[in-house]
């Protein structure tokens, strides 16, 4: 029997696989669209049995050639760019493709477990599994927003006899194996590099009524996610829509603290305040984006009391904690 872990070459779906494989499952199929090949690199360390083109997989899978042959599906494979505007693609690649998934895995009676976002949430202040708090900001969210209806209108019509379908909202997930997706990486990737060629990283100037640099995120290491991922995929009996974060909002400055501060003690340097590395020119603010104003959250904070009640125990690193992880295992790749 296998599991199919999609968008396997891509940033979640790799460190799925390795975490897979570190408690002994090989027999996994990576399902991935390698049209940017620089994304096999994510695999060369994982042991993986076949890998398939996504628009093959997907043509196989309907075609009944995997019937009876899965144990479950991560379904991490996504468009996950929220500049993109050509909404044709995004609804085909995000929603049509997940729907096609989410029909094969309720017939065979297959564990899926898929990517939402909180894009879902846009604008909101409360970041809860709840529909009236649920109002995208674009196209992109709005594709992993409307498969969530259909998700829980699929599992109350069913009921408890239905197979496992379990959605993550994401948050703002950063560590190894992110560095293919460029613009899009998280703002731990771009601090390491900026400072590793300039000597310093740069940071927004403060927006909706907040001070520079004191836009809050929920930041949720890589690693976190994946232990989240196999908790589920160990409890099939558990469905629904989850938060996946901290439940813990930190700042951008915060994120920028932690990776210069990373950087300075591989060095053999002292750990400095915020206050000091604005003075010494090692943080710098440059203006807000234009093209990002009323399409930008910020601030986001999950509720985990629908994980929680899951039954998910563990605590999750905070920035300090996984950008200094991060930052090492960028160092030891350079």
């Amino acid at each position: 029997m296998y599991t199919i872990v999609t968008g396997a070459a891509g940033f979640i779906g790799s460190n799925l696989v390795k975490a897979l494989n570190e408690r002994g499952e090989k027999n996994i199929i990576a399902v991935d669209n390698l049209s940017k090949a620089d994304k096999f690199r994510n695999l060369v360390d994982c042991e993986i049995a076949d890998y398939l083109d996504k628009q093959e997989f997907i043509e196989r899978l309907q075609a009944g050639h995997f019937d009876g042959e899965v144990d479950a599906i991560l379904h991490e494979g996504a468009c996950s760019d929220t500049m993109e505007t050509d909404g044709r693609y995004m609804m085909e690649n995000n929603y049509r493709y997940s729907l096609s998934l989410l029909d094969w895995c309720l017939d065979q009676d297959v564990q899926l477990l898929y990517a939402s976002s909180a894009a879902t949430y846009g604008g909101s202040t409360v970041f809860r599994e709840e529909r009236q708090y649920e109002a995208p900001l674009n196209v992109y969210g709005y594709s992993k927003f409307l498969f969530d209806q259909i998700v829980r209108r699929r599992l109350a019509e069913i009921g408890p006899s239905a197979s496992q379908v379990v959605g993550f909202r994401y948050f703002n997930v950063y560590g190894p194996r992110e560095s293919h997706k460029g613009r899009m990486a998280s703002v731990a990737f771009h601090h390491f590099n900026q400072f590793r060629a300039d000597g310093k990283v740069k940071l927004f100037e403060g927006c909706d009524g907040y001070a520079d640099g004191e836009q809050k995120r929920d930041f949720v290491y890589v690693g976190d996610v994946a232990k989240v991922n196999l908790f589920f995929l160990d409890h099939p009996e558990k469905s629904g829509i989850f938060n996946l974060g901290t439940g813990r909002a930190q700042s951008f400055n915060d994120v920028a603290v932690a990776s210069v501060n990373g950087c300075r003690a591989l060095a053999g340097e002292a750990r400095l305040p915020l206050a000091t590395l604005l003075a010494d020119g090692l943080i710098e603010y440059v203006p807000f984006p234009e093209a990002l104003k009323g399409k930008y959250q910020s601030f986001t904070q999950a509720d985990l009391g629908n994980l929680r009640k899951a039954g998910y125990e563990d605590d999750f690193a905070t920035v300090e904690e996984g950008v200094q992880r991060y930052v090492e295992w960028l160092d030891a790749r350079v």
